[in-house]
């Protein structure tokens, strides 16, 4: 039997492709983003659970790109809290155990 393939996803800061799990979904709605809501409907960035990645999409405005939308800076702000909290109290490698 063969075996079961686990879908992936690219990382918009790091651009390393992980398992979807792994990564953290973000999709744009009328009231803003809409963070790690894997069933949110509509168009979504991924990014790894890590600070530095959530940083080097912002400089390289990756987010707002991948959504096709703007991303006001109260939601940029949001997502790096919440980031920030994932990556200090998380996965001591951040996710990235699975790199390829």
């Amino acid at each position: 039997m063969p075996e079961k393939k686990i879908p992936e996803r690219r990382c918009a800061g790091c651009m390393q492709s992980f398992p979807k799990a792994s990564l953290i979904r973000i999709t744009a709605s009328e009231q803003g983003l809409v963070i790690d809501d894997q069933k949110a409907p509509g168009r979504g960035v991924y990014l790894c659970p890590r600070l530095e990645c959530a940083r080097l999409a912002e400089k390289k405005n990756a987010i707002a790109r991948g959504l096709k939308r703007p991303v006001s800076r109260e939601d940029m702000d949001r997502l790096m809290k919440m980031i920030n909290e994932i990556d200090l109290n998380g996965d001591p490698d951040g996710g990235h155990a699975d790199a390829k």
